[in-house]
């Protein structure tokens, strides 16, 4: 009896391992050359598939490169250093090309009727699956599927019609010009200004003249401005949660650049 009941737990336990081994098999292998021959088939192009990573090494050392050196003076192309990973996989495969986000395809379309296609097919064509962690920063009509997908764009769809979108330049100049004039506001700017310049000026008094990037101070700047006004008395709180979610998406686009495995982490 109790040799029938370790034989049939040996043998539950071997089913399972091997079902478990097959499912990761064609996870990790298996299905994602199929995938490659379908879209190689219907005339894509891209780099091939490698075990597991993809092209994940790719995405990582083009935007390390773009970023270790400057943006050449009075240029306008800003796609090879925003996304220098496109403009790669672009310049060798065309303006519409696949990609390997670990063992998932990745599909870049570029021209504007396909575009209009996909969009107005959204039960067939939905979003990527994207990384589990990104649920953190990243929510609503851009995630959302469905249901909740048609509600939330129902509500926003108004706002985009062609009659309200040639008068939107004018509805934001007269925001602007509405929080200009505001006595709360004004006070607020003008405090973060002041402070910005005065740091400015401090680094040159000491140096007598100095190289500044201004990018940090002026992103600095529109977060201290929203902490001011938002938050009031609770400035250093606005100060700090700007800062928790700026690290969140820092680990976040650094987690988006290796491979999920579910439970790995």
């Amino acid at each position: 009896m109790e040799a029938t009941v370790s034989s049939i737990l040996l043998s539950l336990a071997l089913a399972t391992f091997l079902t478990c081994a097959w499912k990761a098999v064609n996870w990790v292998w298996l299905r994602p050359k199929q995938l490659e021959r379908c879209l190689r088939d219907q005339g894509f192009k891209g780099n091939r598939y490698r075990f597991l990573y993809g092209n994940s090494e790719e995405f990582l050392s083009t935007t390390k490169e773009a970023k270790s050196k400057p943006m050449e003076a009075n240029n306008d192309d800003i796609v090879p250093r925003v996304m220098p990973f496109h403009q790669y996989l672009a310049d060798l495969h065309g303006t519409n090309y696949f990609a390997w986000l670990g063992p998932t395809p990745r599909l870049t379309i570029t021209d504007p009727k396909l575009i209009k296609e996909i969009l107005s097919k959204t039960e067939v064509f939905q979003k990527p699956v994207m990384n589990p962690l990104a649920k953190f920063l990243v929510t609503g009509i851009l995630t959302y599927e469905g249901e909740k997908w048609a509600t939330r764009r129902n509500l926003v769809n108004p706002a985009f019609h062609l009659e309200k979108l040639k008068a939107s330049h004018i509805s934001y100049l007269n925001l602007l010009l509405s929080i200009a004039k505001s006595k709360l506001m004004v006070p607020a700017m003008y405090s973060s200004c002041c402070e910005m310049i005065s740091k400015w000026e401090g680094l040159v008094s000491t140096k007598g003249s100095c190289e500044l990037d201004i990018w940090p101070y002026l992103s600095n700047l529109t977060a201290d401005v929203i902490s001011r006004t938002a938050f009031g008395s609770d400035y250093d709180e606005g100060k700090q949660i700007f800062q928790l979610q700026k690290e969140l998406a820092d680990i976040i686009m650094q987690l988006s650049g290796s491979i999920y495995i579910p439970g790995w982490r």
